[in-house]
């Protein structure tokens, strides 16, 4: 299966109801489609230096801003392939570069325990785990995700995401689905990912609704709620 290893795009956010989320889909189902991973519970290990130093950075709201995580779609074994994912975002706009491995070759590679692969989108991710060393897994996050993108305008995408849960122990991509809830349990985190504007049709359904983008970021809530706290 090919994946695609380099994005460019707009991620905007929104903090809506089910209620309202059930309502979005009513509309917009004549415009989109399930996309290859249709409905999943998403799991993210995300690494940081001892200090927190990256999301300390990324929630005071920085012009540019970057993370590190392992991301999959399914809980894993230790043949599981994942995504190791360098994520940057500069002046509204995400830049993601991903590479494929399990999940035992990401950590050993992310704590220097062996080499980066041979591409160039291994040595752009191993310049950062060297840039930050030493780095490690401080946060699992976890959240079923529903996944859609437009029929006729594939470059866009929009996902909801609930029962976001988020714990400091235990983190692995293997293990079950537990920990503080971020979102209250009635809320839905939706997401428009595009590269270029927002369809017309999807225009409509928020302004009708009188729905705004917000600011919101998975990490950082759950570092302020798991480790900022305790600090």
């Amino acid at each position: 299966m090919a994946y695609q290893t380099i994005f460019k795009r707009y991620e905007l956010k929104y903090l809506i109801t089910k209620d309202q989320k059930d309502e979005i889909l009513s509309v917009i189902s004549p415009y989109i489609t399930p996309d290859s991973y249709g409905e999943a519970t998403v799991r993210n290990i995300y690494f940081d230096t001892d200090s927190y130093r990256l999301i300390r950075h990324s929630t005071e709201r920085p012009l540019y801003k970057e993370k590190l995580r392992i991301r999959s779609y399914c809980k894993t074994d230790k043949d599981t392939k994942v995504f190791v994912e360098l994520k940057k975002k500069y002046d509204s706009v995400v830049y993601k570069r991903r590479i494929v491995m399990t999940e035992s070759e990401a950590k050993e590679w992310i704590g220097r325990g062996s080499d980066p692969p041979d591409t160039q989108i291994g040595r752009e991710i191993d310049y950062f785990i060297s840039y930050y060393a030493p780095l490690s897994p401080k946060v699992l996050l976890t959240y079923r995700r529903q996944a859609f993108y437009a029929v006729n305008e594939p470059d866009f995408r929009i996902t909801f995401d609930e029962d976001i849960f988020c714990r400091s122990t235990d983190i692995s991509l293997g293990s079950d689905i537990y920990g503080d809830r971020i979102l209250d349990e009635n809320m839905v985190l939706m997401e428009m990912k595009t590269a270029g504007g927002i369809p017309l049709w999807m225009t409509r359904v928020l302004s009708e609704r009188g729905i705004y983008k917000t600011s919101f970021s998975k990490y950082g809530t759950a570092y302020k709620n798991l480790i900022f706290k305790k600090e």
